[in-house]
């Protein structure tokens, strides 16, 4: 029968040592921590933020003639939801995907303008960009925070 095996902090800072689950007192079993329970949350809010942009076109309307809104939103969308699997990767999540998040952000809020020029966009898109960009800069902003709060609290 194999035995399952758990990860023994040590505190002097040394590799951890491999022992048995169950093994020793109850203080090991620490539970995963706030930092990386909200990390996972903003992975996955970041996750499905960029599959609802990736696939906004085939279910709103997002310009009158043309196909350029449809190419940015699938390629932003796409690029939004790999920032979020990388996120979700680690527990702790990456301080440069969430600059990356603010930054799609902020380009998901000012691509429909600048699409209008050419074709007409429509309000659906506007609305639906908006509101996504909105997401993913308050999760940015929340985690780039947090983690500023975290450095000044060393």
């Amino acid at each position: 029968m194999a035995t399952p095996l758990a990860r023994r902090p040590e505190a002097d800072g040394a590799s951890p040592q491999v022992v048995p689950a169950g093994s020793g007192p109850a203080d090991y079993a620490a539970p995963a921590s706030l930092r990386g329970i909200g990390a996972q949350a903003a992975g996955v809010l970041g996750l499905l933020t960029g599959v609802w942009v990736a696939l906004s076109p085939w279910f709103i309307t997002l310009q009158y003639g043309g196909g350029n809104a449809t190419a940015v939103d699938l390629i932003s969308g796409l690029a939004v939801a790999a920032v979020g699997a990388f996120a979700l990767a680690s527990p702790r999540g990456f301080s440069g995907l969430q600059l990356g998040s603010l930054l799609l952000g902020i380009w998901l809020i000012i691509a429909p303008p600048i699409l209008d020029h050419k074709h007409p966009i429509a309000h659906a898109m506007y609305w639906s960009n908006s509101f996504s960009g909105g997401v993913l800069i308050a999760l940015a902003a929340a985690g780039l925070g947090f983690a500023a709060l975290r450095r000044t609290a060393r």
